[in-house]
């Protein structure tokens, strides 16, 4: 039973993978411009869920859906791996995906789009409160809610004190990311913080030791606040195990 939902949960990322390098390509826009909508080809693009590769011509436009497809696969085979068959799974699952895509979105022009962002935050917290009304449920909705808070608020600190290095869309970003770390708890969300903040780190040291980067370099820190999170959240899938 444990291997068929571990398979059934990597197989289901695998598809949602695929459906993400078209989202990647069209919001991979610098601030006040328009998503993509056409691709290099000039051929208009047909909605939002797909393959980046256009219908009429074949072309493709930006990194293949393999590595994707792989990444998102991995997250959520581990997930179920971890969490089990508990009903915060299906919520982890379909968050998964977003999660995915804004980390691609983010590594490719440094930023979090709003309307990735905020669906995240909201739709995390009210998952998790149904989840929280089926038996079986290892988490607290009350922590979740309060942990979007206390993360969205620190992340708002560090974006008052230093703006030029935390733009605004890595404070929304904590806000759902929060909210499915305090479901396990506060020991949980300041490890999955903690995390986060310390594999950025470490990689702004090593792009600053092998001159990839300089001091004043912005990167995108959105992807390790992700991973963050998701290690947070395989700690306390683990810890009521």
């Amino acid at each position: 039973m444990e291997a068929l939902l571990i398979l059934s949960a990597a197989v289901y990322g695998a598809v949602g993978g695929l459906l993400v390098p078209r989202v990647r390509y069209r919001l991979s826009v610098e601030p006040e411009e328009p998503w993509q909508s056409t691709g290099p080809c000039g051929h208009a693009i047909g909605g939002w869920l797909g393959r980046a590769r256009c219908g009429v011509c074949g072309e493709g436009y930006g990194p293949g859906a393999l590595w994707l497809s792989v990444a998102t696969a991995v997250v959520c085979g581990v997930l179920a791996a971890v969490t089990g068959l508990r009903p915060e799974l299906a919520v982890w699952l379909l968050v998964a995906p977003v999660a995915v895509a804004l980390a691609a979105v983010d590594r490719s022009v440094r930023r979090l789009p709003d309307v990735l962002t905020l669906p995240l935050a909201a739709g995390t917290a009210l998952l998790l409160g149904a989840a929280a009304l089926i038996p079986g449920a290892a988490g607290s909705w009350t922590g979740a809610l309060l942990g979007g808070l206390v993360l969205g608020g620190g992340y708002f600190t560090l974006f008052l004190i230093h703006p030029a290095g935390m733009g605004f869309g890595d404070v929304k970003l904590a806000v759902g990311l929060g909210c499915a770390l305090g479901w396990y708890g506060w020991q949980v969300l300041f490890l999955g913080a903690f995390a986060g903040l310390l594999l950025g780190s470490l990689y702004g040291v090593a792009l600053l030791v092998t001159r990839r980067a300089g001091r004043g370099t912005a990167l995108a820190f959105g992807p390790f606040m992700i991973a963050g999170a998701w290690l947070g959240v395989l700690s306390g899938g683990a810890g009521v195990s």
